[in-house]
């Protein structure tokens, strides 16, 4: 026997032909037998002994208050994210890189909460892009806008952007194949690609059917998705795809049913002490991955509002993009300009961009809503997350609360910086492109 700040850990003989299973099954009388307090045992198998278990009782709960995130640690997706504490108080940590993770509970178990500390983590990384789709209209995933270089909010956008990843990851293995190389290190000039999806069951089937392919073929190419959903049956996770059996990290919050334990861990997994049912506080989870073999609680970090903004703004300036590649449309935050940036009115004034600055630029501290912007300038909301998140990357522009912006700086004008001031010629920047033909081969 052990003992711990936390509590005590045993290992306990069985009688012949029981197993941890009846042990596990047990669990209620074994508290009443040792007169301790309800939920405080935890059974696991002894990996050595079939005819033994690990019993660990909590006498001391380090997951009774939520725990403050304390900031991520990592500069590199090929670095284990920090999640949260176990109930041993150690650090619970979970490698990302060519890894897809589920994350599922039901409704206010903390699945947010996860995504968020998982999000904070990857966007302090240098070599690695993140894409995201949200279809509640980015309600979830707006907070990190600047930080993507991709979120997609409607149900056509989710397909286009799938659509685009799997191209990607084409072209990706196309070109390793050419260089005789089988798995790809992400580096910042040509990082990995993670793509976050919240609600996953909400995808079109279209994406549905781009999403597995991801996941099948997407480890080498360091191309990999993290989609968080409440029940991850067949139908939810595409009718015709085996992404659910493709995920390599799974993280279970509370879930009402118990068999719902299996459909996230997977099969055996409720019968085998991941009791998912038992969880009670927002955030408590299990996560199974080859780190983490046994059904040990943890408690996700708790990172606020103002955390997120705080650290969101901190890190947008540095974020890498993609390179482009033969087929690959451009995924830096120009792509959705060229495409939706309507022609200039011709009276000295440039429509949206002129609307969306002056909206900016005179909101109060408290910043200016992002409906309030998009009214302001008449065009949509993604058109909008990506204008703002220009001026963010150019420190010109900050998120001062969750779905509130304004500008850095107070300006005298309205005029979005570096247009030219009314009656001047427009003087457009000429985009990069490949060089003219020089005098002599016109000769």
């Amino acid at each position: 026997m052990v003992v711990d700040a936390w509590g005590w850990t045993a290992r306990v003989i069985l009688r012949r032909g029981t197993t941890t299973a009846h042990a596990i099954n047990q669990i209620p009388a074994i508290e009443s037998g040792l007169g301790l307090r309800p939920g405080s045992v935890r059974v696991f198998p002894d990996q050595a002994r079939a005819d033994r278990f690990v019993m660990r009782v909590i006498e001391r709960d380090p997951h009774a208050q939520p725990v403050p995130w304390p900031g991520t640690r990592i500069n590199s997706i090929t670095q284990p994210a920090e999640l949260g504490v176990s109930e041993n108080g150690n650090a619970v940590r979970a490698l990302i890189l060519r890894r897809n993770v589920l994350i599922g509970g039901t409704t206010g178990s903390g699945k947010s909460g996860v995504l968020n500390v998982i999000i904070a983590a990857l966007v302090a990384c240098g070599d690695v892009v993140l894409w995201g789709v949200d279809l509640k209209g980015g309600m979830e995933l707006q907070p990190w806008t600047a930080c993507f270089a991709r979120l997609a909010t409607t149900p056509g956008e989710a397909n286009e952007l799938f659509r685009d990843a799997v191209t990607w990851l084409n072209d990706r293995a196309r070109k390793m194949a050419a260089q005789g190389r089988r798995v790809w290190e992400p580096a910042s000039d040509d990082p990995a690609l993670v793509i976050i999806v919240d609600e996953y069951a909400e995808l079109p089937e279209e994406s549905h059917d781009c999403a597995d392919s991801i996941a099948r073929r997407g480890r080498a190419v360091a191309v990999n998705l993290i989609a968080a959903t409440q029940r991850p049956t067949q139908s939810a996770m595409g009718k015709n795809t085996a992404v659910r059996s493709q995920m390599d990290v799974r993280i279970c919050l509370r879930v009402r049913e118990r068999r719902d334990t299996d459909l996230i861990l997977g099969q055996g997994a409720l019968n085998s002490g991941w009791q998912a049912h038992h969880l009670t506080q927002p955030g408590a989870f299990l996560i199974s991955d080859p780190e983490h073999t046994v059904p040990e609680r943890h408690r996700a970090y708790l990172i606020t509002d103002d955390q997120v903004t705080g650290h969101a703004a901190r890190h947008a300036p540095s974020r890498p993009v993609l390179p482009a590649g033969p087929g690959m449309p451009q995924t830096a935050p120009e792509s959705p300009q060229m495409a939706e940036q309507p022609p200039d009115r011709g009276d000295g004034h440039h429509g949206p961009e002129t609307a969306l600055w002056a909206a900016l630029a005179n909101a109060g501290p408290e910043g200016v809503a992002i409906g309030e912007l998009v009214a302001a300038c008449g065009m949509g909301r993604r058109w909008v997350y990506y204008r703002l998140r220009e001026h963010a990357a150019a420190g010109r522009a900050v998120q001062v609360a969750r779905g509130s912006w304004r500008a850095a700086a107070p300006h005298r004008d309205s005029r979005p910086p570096g247009r030219p001031a009314p009656g001047r010629p427009p003087g457009r920047p000429r985009r990069p492109g490949p060089p003219g033909p020089s005098d002599r081969d016109r000769e």
